[in-house]
């Protein structure tokens, strides 16, 4: 049980601290080019690996971009966190997109299309 919830204490550590090296630390210009945020953060059981899903908003050629960007950066990013961390290795990293908000957005204007058609056929129906 402790060594879930130190997991987790470390995933949100990592979250914090790339979340702020994305917004003050990484140079490179691609990591600008669409909205950045870091979303979740999964660690291994030996915390060895960690992988950052990173949500982005922008058009497709942003968010290509900014993960060609983030991949660059993977080295300099876990130099950072060996600075600000205290844990004994620090974790291989890799960035994932996550795309969970793109398709929330995508469900939702799915259902608001259907319940706009549905009221147009109840109006047609009544008349």
């Amino acid at each position: 049980m402790s060594h879930q919830r130190r997991c987790a204490r470390v995933a949100e550590q990592i979250k914090r601290e790339v979340s702020q090296l994305l917004q003050t630390g990484i140079k490179d210009d691609r990591v600008g080019m669409g909205m950045t945020s870091i979303t979740e953060v999964d660690v291994s059981g030996d915390l060895r690996y960690a992988r950052i899903y990173v949500s982005i908003y922008g058009t497709e050629s942003d968010r290509l971009q900014t993960m060609a960007g983030l991949h660059s950066a993977t080295g300099f990013v876990r130099r950072e966190l060996a600075k600000r961390l205290t844990l004994r290795f620090v974790p291989e990293i890799s960035f994932a997109e996550d795309k969970s908000l793109e398709r929330g957005t995508q469900v939702l204007a799915l259902i608001n299309r259907l319940a706009e058609e549905r009221s147009a056929k109840e109006q047609q129906d009544s008349v």
